[in-house]
């Protein structure tokens, strides 16, 4: 059974940094892009950054800048370094991949459990 185990979430004061992991587990065909999403309590769950098994990138307009993804295909883990940290980016971070479980089946969408990131003085 294919699993996305996060870690690094926690506390941090305004400016300060982050990083977060997310590792796949189990057994799988293969694994296709790799990306974050944040939630807040009230709204809708949005893409923070993704990366391609290629690496190419995409980003939300509000964390360019400050935020770099990266992965690490030879381990199926997928990172998020978070500089500047903001106030407003305080907000349940989930962890998302494409992977494809068999040869035989279609991709499928799989997320992590969350890990809270709050950013207070």
């Amino acid at each position: 059974q294919v699993q996305l185990v996060e870690s690094g979430g926690g506390l941090v004061q305004p400016g300060g940094s982050l990083r977060l992991s997310c590792a796949a587990s189990g057994s799988f065909f293969s694994i296709y892009t790799m990306g974050w999403y944040r939630q807040v309590p009230g709204k809708q769950r949005d893409l923070v950054a993704s990366i391609t098994t290629g690496g190419s990138t995409n980003y939300a307009d509000s964390v360019k800048g400050r935020f770099t993804i990266s992965r690490d295909n030879a381990k199926n883990t997928v990172f998020l370094q978070m500089n500047s940290l903001k106030p407003e980016d305080t907000a349940v971070y989930y962890c998302n991949a494409d992977i494809q479980p068999t040869y035989y089946s279609a991709i499928d969408d799989y997320w992590g459990q969350g890990t809270q990131v709050t950013v207070s003085s």
